[in-house]
């Protein structure tokens, strides 16, 4: 089985222009714990995770005083991505050997969707029970 597969492809993503309010609200409507920042060509430039914004918040007075900054100053540049025909099995490897809550997926050189660990777990539990 392969991303293809199992990804996400109606996701909210961000632009270099959000800012951390847009990125908290997306999150929350979207019940996501991170997103894509995508360039004009869909291409990823960057991931920001629930927990990336947090670690700001413990060094700030508070959520608030950075609503309007860049998201994209948060978040990792240059995420790790994996192509749509990668196995799911090497994905959740990468994933964990990584660190990362999210994937995003490539199709044409453009954001295809995004995976999360727990989409991975449930599909690779799916095809064992039903080969």
């Amino acid at each position: 089985m392969t991303l293809r597969e199992v990804l996400h492809a109606h996701i909210p993503t961000l632009t270099a222009e959000s800012t951390v309010r847009d990125a908290v609200d997306k999150m929350d409507i979207y019940q996501f714990p991170a997103l894509v920042v995508v360039d004009d060509r869909m291409r990823p430039i960057g991931v920001v995770t629930e927990g990336d914004l947090c670690r700001v918040v413990t060094t700030r007075d508070n959520l608030v005083s950075m609503a309007q900054e860049p998201v994209l100053a948060h978040a990792t540049k240059e995420p790790t991505v994996a192509a749509a025909d990668t196995e799911i099995s090497d994905a959740f490897h990468r994933m964990l050997s990584s660190g990362l809550t999210l994937l995003p997926v490539m199709d044409d050189d453009r954001l295809a969707g995004i995976v999360l660990r727990v989409d991975l777990m449930q599909a690779m539990l799916l095809d064992v029970e039903n080969p």
